[in-house]
């Protein structure tokens, strides 16, 4: 929405704690029990296999020190090659099963978090701002993909082999055990000092990174507005100070990591020699075998070799956590706001509904100043209105509401007998269709993309709904007609023809209003004509309301209403307006002299 008042900053979607986000993948993992088990089991052996060839090596040397015939050496050798080529194949195998359950689990989650998103209010949409929504379902999978394909796996792994590496260093000697387990606190007291510091960095990082986005959008989607007002610089600087930002925080979180390295090699160099002391000593005090005392630091090595890796990897792992609290935070969003009220809206069809605005005020919340004030509007079924004002006056603040999106704080919007803040997004949308200027054509067919709007539609509506869009000769050309791909990798399609598959989509909704935002501003003067035309055929004995880009788009209404800073200051016809000597006919003049 648009309008005069002072917009602040969206408040952002949720984010999930931690412990919901575990419990989370948790269940995703139960629905898929062979393939956990799979994955835990193939994990863990292939962690034994890899510590038993240094269990094995000891037995060498106590056999090489107590001189055990040959045979018995080349049977341990053998068994040694044979662990260290079954553990490859087993981590391997395990490393393929991470990835495909991470796979799945990831697919899950990006199909449950875009569904969350498209069921989401538009309100709420516009509330957080479309920065902080497609830095989830965009950036944030893309982060929690490379997670997967590479730090979990490694972090999973590690973790088991670290745990065996454990139990096989008591194996030989519990007090060898000891020592090597000396450097456990070291690594917990640097985990504790990094992983409280670091997860609002890398959380801090995602939301610097969706402010960006958010900047870059509003300036492009305003565009217009921000050359007519020269804010060129302004945005310009808005959107380097943003970046400028997210690379600070990078730099930031690059020399935390660094010296969280640091506490980890410390902590492996108390390990390394605690074992060495205590070997040396259960060696003097004949405590232990020489084979024994040989194998603790291998053993050790076997230990601290995937805590390093789990300590470099924690840097993708954390940024892959930070999204996995996003992304589950958008699954946990409040539904309570899409369930108010009466959802029970008759089918659309063909009849018009008249529209009754009365006493309508809104405002963004913390605003210093309402968007609309006590705006009174009647549009009588069938009949259309158009709405014109300076940049900023309200108009699609308006447009928004009578589409049901929003709620005002006081006042309210009625289609028919419905009052909109008695239904959810759903009954809204089955009264009123809206179109704006942002229009999207999906990859697919062509007819698949008209099917959006009417999943029921034979071959011969559709045709009928592009001919009415005004779209029939050069959809009919096609070199596969309704066949033929659009959108991405298919057949490129200018503003004009985009805007024309929107207007028989909108034809084919048939909800007996519609609402008009600034819908032809994107084409050029000859492309505009024509879909003023299209437009005009379009919502042919519906109910119609324009915010109008253009006053000639205004003079093909039966009324219209003139907004100056959120308040309805004329209403009248075309030529009422003019004969009235009144702001619309100051806009009209100027207009004309422009044209």
């Amino acid at each position: 929405m648009s309008g005069a008042g002072t917009r602040v900053a969206p408040a952002a979607l949720r984010t999930a704690a931690g412990g919901e986000s575990t419990r989370w993948v948790a269940a995703r993992c139960r629905e898929l029990p062979w393939l956990t088990a799979a994955t835990v089991f193939t994990t863990v052996a292939g962690a034994t296999l890899q510590v038993l060839p240094v269990l094995l090596l000891g037995r060498v040397v106590d056999g090489v020190v107590q001189g055990d015939g040959r045979s018995v050496l080349v049977t341990v050798g053998i068994w040694m090659g044979a662990a260290a080529l079954l553990g490859a194949a087993a981590t391997a195998l395990s490393t393929y099963l991470i990835g495909r359950l991470g796979a799945d689990l990831l697919a899950r989650l990006r199909e449950g978090a875009v569904r969350a998103v498209l069921g989401m209010p538009s309100a709420r949409i516009e509330q957080v701002g479309r920065g902080d929504v497609l830095s989830r379902v965009g950036d944030d999978v893309a982060v929690l993909s490379r997670g997967i394909r590479s730090a979990v796996p490694t972090v999973f792994s590690a973790g088991v082999l670290v745990a065996i590496a454990t139990i096989g260093m008591f194996g030989l000697d519990w007090r060898l055990g000891l020592a090597g387990a000396g450097a456990l606190p070291a690594y917990a007291l640097a985990l504790r000092w990094y992983l409280p510091r670091s997860a609002p960095l890398y959380r801090g990082q995602r939301i610097a990174q969706a402010d960006r986005a958010q900047a870059l959008i509003s300036g492009l989607d305003g565009i217009d507005t921000v050359r007519a007002y020269r804010l060129e610089g302004a945005f310009r600087e808005k959107v380097t100070a943003e970046s400028w930002r997210v690379r600070d925080l990078g730099i930031e979180v690059f020399r935390f990591f660094g010296r969280f390295v640091g506490r980890e090699n410390r902590a492996e160099f108390i390990g390394l020699v605690l074992i060495l002391l205590v070997g040396y000593a259960l060696l003097e005090g004949d405590a232990a075998t020489l084979g024994e005392v040989a194998a603790a630091p291998l053993m050790f090595h076997r230990l601290f070799t995937p805590l390093g890796a789990i300590m470099f990897t924690f840097d993708e792992a954390q940024k892959s956590g930070a999204s996995l609290t996003r992304l589950v935070g958008v699954l946990g969003e409040a539904r309570e706001d899409r369930l108010v009220g009466d959802t029970s809206v008759a089918p659309a069809d063909a009849v018009p509904h008249p529209v009754t605005v009365e006493g309508l005020t809104f405002s963004y919340p913390d605003a210093e100043q309402p968007v609309l004030t006590d705006v009174s509007l009647t549009i009588p079924a069938g009949g259309s209105l158009a709405l014109v004002g300076a940049t900023g006056a309200g108009k699609s603040t308006l447009a928004a509401l009578i589409a049901g999106i929003g709620h005002p704080q006081a006042g309210s919007v009625r289609v028919g007998s419905h009052d909109l803040a008695d239904l959810d997004e759903a009954g809204a949308r089955a009264l009123v269709s809206i179109l704006t200027q942002e229009t999207h054509v999906f990859s697919g067919s062509l007819a698949d993309d008209l099917r959006l709007a009417a999943p029921g539609a034979d071959d011969t509506a559709l045709m009928d709904a592009l001919r009415t869009a005004g779209a029939g000769t050069w959809a009919e050309a096609l070199p596969e007609g309704l066949d033929t791909g659009v959108g991405e990798g298919g057949e490129r399609l200018d503003v004009t023809k985009v805007a024309q598959i929107a207007l028989a989509r909108l034809v084919l909704g048939r909800t007996p209003v519609v609402v008009l935002d600034e819908s032809t501003a994107e084409a050029g003067s000859e492309g505009a004509a024509e879909l003023e035309r299209a437009v005009l055929a379009a919502c042919a004995g519906r109910t119609t309301l324009f915010v109008a880009h253009r006053l000639t788009q205004a003079m093909a209404a039966d009324r219209i209403a003139v907004l100056d800073a959120g308040r309805v200051v004329e209403q009248g016809t075309h030529d009422e307006l003019v004969a009235l000597g009144g702001r619309y006919a100051r806009l009209w003049r100027a207009w004309r002299e422009g044209s």
